[in-house]
């Protein structure tokens, strides 16, 4: 059965999520980054949706999901999508700080993955308390608070990690689309505590094949976190997107896309 991929709404405990669910096969699974949505993989689902059964959603307190932000609330949504889609084992594609969601549903729900994509990882992925140095959340959260959301965006428009090395007139217009809805609430409200990974097995217990993708001039931290985390994680490939900065899926796609594709062709199975 072929799914059409317009827009649905799943209501979990605390927020109401919107999400598409493409194509037929084995499922993958995709997790946006900060401030975006679920427009961001456009390019990719039109692209793995001929092979592969795609749903992404909104994280919840990004773009139509409500509730408030949170990654360890995050990989429960994870689980309650794939409950309601009788999806019983996944692919999970995870990009910026979707990637702590991707590992952290892996890591709690070892069962439902069979394999991950991380994008452009999160330094939170080894060490959730540390300040991030490419994204000081703390300068942001006081620039929304003073000054208003819509001075935030501004200066987040011009940040390395927003910024998109293609001239592609759509896709740009696409990235601006997605920072216009980005409303701010995780930047006006009590931040997160920080995720202790105690109660959580370690990364080396991540078993299931992993391909790590960063593009090759994204920010220095992300290409660190990538390479520690070729070095921890027992089955791994790495893969870096040529001509791309942080957004590696939206500067350079027919790569992203080729990238993704060989790796899901091998380690996409179906348990639906």
């Amino acid at each position: 059965m072929r799914h059409d991929g317009r827009d649905q709404y799943l209501d979990v405990p605390g927020a109401r999520l919107r999400f598409r669910d493409t194509g037929a096969g084995c499922a993958v699974i995709l997790l946006h980054g900060w401030t975006l949505g679920l427009e961001m993989w456009d390019l990719q689902a039109a692209a793995l949706a001929q092979e592969f059964r795609v749903v992404r959603f909104d994280r919840r307190g990004f773009g139509l999901s409500t509730g408030t932000a949170s990654v360890i609330d995050d990989a429960g949504d994870v689980t309650a999508l794939c409950t309601h889609l009788g999806i019983r084992r996944a692919a999970l594609v995870g990009m910026s700080q979707g990637s702590r969601v991707a590992v952290r549903t892996a890591l709690t729900q070892a069962a439902l993955i069979g394999s991950l994509v991380l994008d452009g990882p999160s330094p939170g992925i080894i060490d959730p308390i540390a300040p991030d140095p490419d994204l000081a959340l703390d300068q942001f959260r006081q620039l929304a608070q003073r000054d208003g959301i819509e001075a935030f965006r501004r200066r987040w428009a011009q940040h390395p990690m927003t910024h998109l090395r293609t001239r592609e007139p759509r896709t740009r217009a696409l990235l601006d689309g997605l920072l216009a809805r980005y409303r701010g609430e995780d930047l006006l409200q009590t931040p997160e505590p920080g995720l202790s990974t105690a109660a959580l097995p370690p990364l080396e217990s991540i078993a299931q094949p992993t391909l790590i993708i960063c593009g090759a001039f994204d920010v220095p931290s992300r290409r660190k976190t990538a390479a520690v985390l070729a070095q921890r994680l027992p089955s791994v490939e790495l893969f870096q997107v040529a001509d791309a900065g942080h957004l590696a899926n939206l500067d350079n796609p027919s790569v992203y896309n080729a990238a993704l594709l060989r790796f899901l062709r091998r380690h996409a199975f179906s348990a639906n």
